[in-house]
């Protein structure tokens, strides 16, 4: 069990990030990749995957080799992009990569963390990112947004504790303590920095850094009805008419099937058929949060908004 103290300074100083972090999604996608018990979620993407790399990919050895990952692998700065975090990685301090890859089963030279073993390491990054996440960009990031929109719905109607309440079935909030299922013993203090709470596409349960001295940050894993599903299923025709895009273009940036319905001018039940149909079609992705459901379009249904509103002009 990990627990992570609060106080009133780090309740003000929660914050939800603008989307997943790059360096994050590298380092969970490769655990994805090896997972034994795959869940259903991610075996196409897993599938896919596989079916671009070469057998026994080098970059995919040597990220094995730094498991668990080293912290230095994650670096706040990936929050300005990927160049951010790997410059960042570049430029780890001798004696913290010494001591955070002397640790990992890497060999001798790569291990003593020097400017070009670090230098190679970001470049492993790199390669690795346009493998395993930029293929699935799309998605990666509509259902980073769709979990911010639900954050942000929680945080507006509940407050901090609705917040830190709605982080999904491994966390528990019990002020002042975040409770989150953790292979092993520990508590990390807040005192007043804070927690940072990043989103990824390929977590199956909440990861945090391992030097509590860092700033603190928490990746959790989406809802599953925000994770992709494997794109549009036959239906599109069933989208023609007015009242249906309407529904669609409401759902934009998230809205509860009540809120869809006072928009658009219609009933609860007809509003929550017509965001049924949408689903089946990949448009738009509906998701449970304390009784109400709540609509979000996807990228395809964005695309199809943006493009109606091209032929409109």
């Amino acid at each position: 069990m990990l627990r992570i103290v609060f106080t009133t300074d780090d309740l003000v100083g929660t914050v939800v990030a603008s989307g997943s972090e790059p360096l994050w999604d590298v380092v969970l996608a490769c655990r994805r990749l090896h997972d034994r018990d795959r869940p259903a979620a991610f075996r196409r993407w897993a599938a896919e995957t596989r079916a671009r790399l070469r057998p026994g990919d080098r970059d995919l050895a040597v990220l094995r080799l730094l498991t668990p990952a080293p912290d230095l692998l994650t670096p706040p700065e990936q929050a300005h992009g990927l160049a951010a975090g790997l410059d960042a990685v570049r430029a780890t301090p001798p004696r913290r990569a010494r001591a955070e890859l002397g640790r990992s089963r890497l060999p001798g030279p790569v291990a003593h963390g020097g400017a070009d073993a670090l230098g190679e390491l970001a470049e492993c990054l790199r390669r690795l990112h346009a493998k395993l996440v930029e293929p699935h960009a799309g998605v990666v990031a509509e259902s980073a947004a769709a979990d911010r929109a639900r954050r942000a719905r929680d945080l507006v109607d509940g407050g901090v504790h609705a917040l830190l309440s709605g982080l999904g079935p491994h966390v528990r909030w019990r002020p002042p303590v975040l409770e989150v299922a953790h292979r092993a013993e520990r508590e990390v203090r807040l005192a007043g920095r804070g927690l940072r709470l990043v989103p990824s596409y390929f977590c199956r349960t909440p990861v945090t850094l391992a030097d509590p001295e860092l700033p603190p940050v928490l990746v959790h894993p989406l809802d599953e009805g925000d994770r992709w599903s494997g794109g549009a299923a036959p239906g599109l025709d069933a989208l023609l008419g007015p009242t249906r895009c309407a529904v669609l273009e409401c759902s934009r940036a998230g809205a509860s099937t009540t809120e869809l319905a006072r928009r658009v001018g219609t009933s609860a039940a007809s509003a929550s058929r017509h965001a049924s149909v949408l689903r089946e079609a990949g448009l738009l992705r509906t998701s449970r949060r304390r009784g109400q459901s709540l609509h979000t379009a996807t990228a395809l249904g964005r695309s199809l908004l943006a493009a109606a509103g091209e032929r409109g002009r």
